[in-house]
């Protein structure tokens, strides 16, 4: 099973890393990695909101298609 979330119509898989004792985040479906954590839900939706706003931004700004093609 696995645990999604939506961050503005952006599909992020969630897994826990006992190590950091912190749930990580990472979008699927972009040409590129974004990724985020946080100890909550609350803070999940947070850091994910901001990870994918500067993924976009740096995407925006050198002309780039943030969305793989096959997604």
């Amino acid at each position: 099973m696995q645990n999604i979330m939506m961050i503005h119509d952006h599909k992020a898989i969630i897994k826990y890393n006992p190590e950091l004792g912190l749930f990580r985040g990472e979008f699927v479906g972009l040409n590129g990695g974004a990724d985020f954590y946080g100890d909550s839900v609350q803070a999940l939706e947070n850091e994910g909101e901001q990870s994918l706003q500067t993924f976009l931004n740096v995407c925006q700004e050198n002309g780039i298609e943030p969305k793989s093609v096959d997604y």
